[in-house]
């Protein structure tokens, strides 16, 4: 299963992911790709085996990934101030990777139906949710 963490800025969302997936899945092997290389060197500090930075990292390792986990603006075009090109916008869209979605009410969205709660907690469930589909995940 190929796992991709994808971040921008200073990396903060996906190194806390990849930190708490490592802490009980050390097995896994984590594909870290930051839109620059503050955010990928945060990743690969936090155990990611894999690292990659840009917009043609996005799109390669998108397409072949089989779960992507980020913060929900991978999937704006222009969100985190501009780091998410369309292009990324549209791998990460057109992948057929199972989304992960880290909600973010910041930069002009807002998700309805999203309870306010600490970034942690959304961390959490996202690993949670990854935890739940890995192979010897119990139903």
């Amino acid at each position: 299963m190929k796992i991709t963490v994808i971040d921008g800025q200073g990396g903060r969302i996906g190194r806390t992911v990849i930190e708490q997936i490592k802490k009980k899945h050390t097995e896994l092997e984590l594909y870290a790709i930051g839109t620059n290389s503050i955010a990928t060197s945060a990743m690969l500090k936090a155990g990611a085996e894999n690292g990659a930075t840009g917009e043609n990292a996005v799109i390669v390792n998108a397409a072949d990934s089989d779960v992507i986990i980020g913060p929900i603006g991978v999937m704006f075009a222009n969100a985190l101030l501009g780091e998410i090109t369309p292009a990324i916008a549209a791998a990460v869209g057109a992948s057929r990777a199972f989304k992960i979605l880290i909600p973010v009410n910041r930069c002009n969205h807002y998700i309805a139906g999203c309870a306010e709660a600490p970034m942690s907690d959304y961390i959490r469930g996202a690993v949670e949710k990854l935890e739940a589909m890995l192979p010897d995940a119990e139903a």
